[in-house]
């Protein structure tokens, strides 16, 4: 009789709870059917947007286990177990987890943001946070730079994406801006001729933007001429020091006076 009563109960836990399993097993394949096709379609779309590999694999990663936690608690709910508390406890932790780690999670965003609306990329030299470099590796977190004295420094994400960012490498053509003193005792329209001698010879400076000559500043002890040429960015720094070494050549082969020690006065350039 009693092994009879267990029978019983046994059946009628089986036919209360068979359908519920058997819809938390449907939902549970269909769920991981849905999810296989959400995540091919994400990523469909990130490529269509270029986004950068290291983020596509992150944001996958991210959706599909949180995709799946979803899933497991809609399953868990189908099977009559109280999710109500299991979802507390996850945002919970999570809460726990946000408030230790804003700093990172403030890095986390900033290279998303970075890695979605490409401010720059690698190969870039830019000026930010007070530092200027090649950019050398662009991570979730951090950023890295190659200084022109070859130092790697590393940018927190969450600062360069709230701060200023010079890129360099953006446009294909750059200004080169430099001023040169010459004596009060010089020709303006001589020194001139001179600087645009030195200009017209050089085969890196851009024949269009044209360029500009002009008597910028009666200084103490000098007139100085405000220097403006155009040339493609890979050249920028070859046409600078170029044009500083060979206008005060050509300014001495000239007989142009030039003061010292102020001679030749470089404007500030990233």
């Amino acid at each position: 009789m009693e092994t009879q009563k267990w029978i019983d109960e046994g059946y009628n836990i089986i036919i209360e709870f068979a359908p519920k399993l058997l819809a938390a097993i449907l939902i549970w394949v269909v769920g991981l059917w849905t999810i296989r096709l959400l995540l091919k379609g994400i990523k469909k779309a990130m490529n269509k947007a270029n986004y950068d590999e290291s983020l596509k694999k992150f944001l996958s990663n991210l959706l599909n286990w949180t995709f799946k936690i979803v899933l497991v608690v809609i399953v868990l709910g189908t099977v009559g177990i109280e999710t109500a508390s299991f979802a507390a406890v996850i945002a919970a932790a999570g809460l726990a987890i946000g408030l230790a780690l804003q700093g990172s999670l403030g890095n986390f965003a900033g290279g998303v943001l970075i890695m979605i609306f490409k401010p720059f990329k690698i190969g870039d030299f830019i000026q930010a946070q007070g530092e200027s470099g090649t950019v050398k590796e662009i991570e979730i977190f951090t950023t890295k730079l190659t200084t022109p004295d070859n130092k790697e420094v590393i940018l927190p994400n969450g600062s360069l994406s709230n701060g200023n960012i010079i890129n360099f490498s953006t446009e294909e053509m750059r200004r080169v801006d430099i001023t040169f003193g010459v004596g009060y005792d010089s020709d303006i329209k001589q020194t001139k001729d001179v600087i645009l001698s030195v200009i017209e010879k050089h085969p890196l400076i851009l024949k269009e933007p044209l360029p500009a000559i002009h008597v910028s500043e009666l200084a103490d002890s000098s007139i100085n001429f405000f220097t403006r040429v155009w040339a493609k960015t890979p050249d920028y720094w070859a046409v600078k020091f170029d044009m500083i070494e060979q206008t005060k050549e050509a300014l001495d082969a000239a007989g142009i006076d030039i003061p010292y020690p102020h001679s030749v006065e470089i404007q500030k350039q990233g």
